[in-house]
């Protein structure tokens, strides 16, 4: 995204209110660009940045007459639409801070979140009513509740409105107690908690920016329309819903990603760019060739992770891509450059950030060499400022002053990063260290295969095997004999999965991330494929003596 009112990126300071902060930015484009398109929905519905601001403010208007005052916070929990986009921008109109939260969420990860969250107001689903009913803690004192004919059941201690409550005047809204800066707090967002319980990651207006801004994302423009088809309680949705605003893009707001419509779906709503998960790339690339494969307006991608889909993606839909490494906590610290040539890799720093990879002591590791990637940025505020009423997570994280991102890299010859796997996920086999994500990589190049996770479980011998879980692409068998064999031309013979199990579709986050603590916990179940017990055995290859010795 770039612009010529807005400077390319602050490496040492902070980026100016009046750019990073959404408020002043709506102002500010309203103003310049007035009837000009801001987002695009479904239904083909269209608001200009004028039309958004007059929106936002009538929203604003009416969570202010609800109570909401600048430094307060309020739970989203919503899928993605045009009422929870005016939300996420009316409650940082307001200086409140927004805290989007799943509305799938169920189970014990709820109470959780709405405790750690300690918002009086929540905006809900009507389908997530119930449950944040079941769950509420005692500080959540108002539902407003989504849609303007949803029933309302009876509750005791807990105000219920309808959605019409938040019909304010657009010309009522109350005067800020001080101006928001871009160190305060504009959102909390929870991580995905593949490895452990969900955290509230605290993100200021300088974090989100920095994380996509004209001098982080620079492959972007400012005349591109983003598909925001990641969700709205995930950085990709709510960190890009307000730097396009921030930088004047345009976003196009659809509920989430589905492969049989995406390239409808970018060829009507306009879209230029778009960010992808690589499973994402890899379920488009494995559908049926179309004669209307480059008839559409798309002009790059961001796959992450990259895997070796890229030039194949290119080749066939004629776009141009990139990788890059981002996690909610952070600000995009690795980011490539166009079609770059190499598989697995994440990129390289950018501008403003410095990084290390370090052993388990933070001692630094030598190039070449796997150690865990620790970050801080040059100019304050680019990153999270803690975990929301977690002292003890926070301070693991920033030990000794670097955040700590839990994910091993290897830096090559050439100052390439390349993801070696989540630390947690490492295999361990027989002696030798294994990168579930490589095994993953082998197997979802098999045109069968839509999906893979590997996992580690118990071997009889010690350390651990690989199960490998893969789900087929629809109406394709798959023989796990063929699947051993083809692997086995891929990956070193101690890489190649033992056991084999396939199943329909993999668990997942809400943010499509696959669950791996639930394959390890279910292990080899009945149906799982073990080519030991099949007869077939990999041995270690062997090699001639190549000794200099003399005769």
């Amino acid at each position: 995204m770039t612009s010529d009112i807005l400077p390319a990126c602050a490496d040492q300071g902070v980026i100016p209110a009046e750019i990073c902060v959404l408020r002043h930015a709506l102002e500010r484009h309203a103003a310049l660009k007035g009837d000009e398109t801001f987002a695009v929905f479904e239904d083909r519905s269209r608001w200009s940045f004028a039309e958004t601001l007059r929106r936002v403010r009538q929203m604003a208007a009416g969570l202010a007459r609800l109570g909401v005052r600048q430094g307060d916070r309020v739970i989203v929990m919503m899928p993605n639409c045009s009422a929870s986009v005016q939300a996420l921008f009316a409650i940082n109109y307001l200086g409140a801070a927004f805290v989007p939260i799943n509305p799938a969420y169920r189970g014990a990860i709820l109470p959780h979140v709405l405790a750690n969250a300690g918002a009086a107001l929540a905006l809900v689903h009507p389908d997530a009513l119930a449950r944040v009913l079941a769950e509420r803690p005692a500080v959540l004192a108002r539902i407003v509740v989504a849609g303007r004919d949803a029933p309302l059941p009876a509750a005791e201690n807990v105000a219920i409105d309808r959605w019409d409550i938040l019909d304010g005047d657009a010309d009522a809204v109350p005067a800020l107690e001080r101006p928001i800066q871009p160190w305060d707090l504009q959102s909390i967002i929870y991580t995905s908690g593949t490895t452990g319980r969900s955290k509230g990651v605290l993100s200021s207006y300088m974090h989100s920016y920095s994380s996509m801004s004209p001098g982080t994302w620079t492959c972007t423009r400012a005349d591109d329309r983003h598909l925001l088809h990641m969700p709205i309680f995930h950085i990709g949705g709510a960190f890009l819903s307000c730097v396009a605003l921030c930088v004047g893009a345009s976003i196009a707001v659809v509920e989430g990603f589905k492969t049989a419509s995406f390239w409808s779906t970018v060829r009507e709503l306009e879209v230029t760019a778009v960010f992808l998960l690589g499973t994402m790339a890899t379920f488009l690339l494995k559908q049926p060739p179309s004669a209307n494969d480059r008839d559409h307006p798309l002009r790059m991608v961001i796959i992450v992770p990259l895997g070796s889909s890229g030039p194949a993606f290119r080749e066939r839909f004629g776009v141009d891509f990139y990788t890059l490494f981002n996690m909610t906590e952070i600000s995009t610290p690795l980011i490539s450059g166009a079609n770059p040539g190499k598989a697995n890799v994440c990129g390289r720093p950018r501008q403003g950030v410095e990084l290390r990879l370090v052993d388990e002591h933070d001692c630094p590791v030598p190039r070449g060499a796997v150690g865990q990637l620790i970050i801080r940025t040059r100019a304050p505020w680019a990153m999270n400022h803690g975990y929301n009423n977690d002292p003890e997570a926070t301070a693991a994280a920033w030990r000794n002053g670097w955040f700590h991102t839990g994910d091993a890299f290897i830096e090559d010859e050439d100052g390439d990063f390349r993801f070696v796997d989540r630390l947690k996920d490492t295999i361990r086999r027989r002696g030798e260290n294994i990168s579930s994500y490589e095994v993953e990589v082998e197997l979802t190049a098999h045109p069968a295969i839509r999906e893979a996770a590997a996992v580690a479980v118990p071997s009889e011998h010690g350390e651990d095997e690989v199960l490998a879980v893969i789900s087929p692409v629809a109406g394709a068998r798959i023989d796990p004999a063929e699947i051993t064999e083809f692997m086995r031309g891929r990956v070193p013979h101690f890489m190649v999965p033992r056991y084999l199990r396939i199943i329909d579709d993999l668990p997942k986050t809400p943010t499509a991330k696959v669950e791996k603590h639930v394959l390890r916990a279910e292990g080899l179940t009945p149906d799982t494929w073990d080519r030991e017990r099949a007869g077939i055995q990999i041995r270690a290859d062997k090699y001639s003596d190549i000794s200099t010795r003399q005769p």
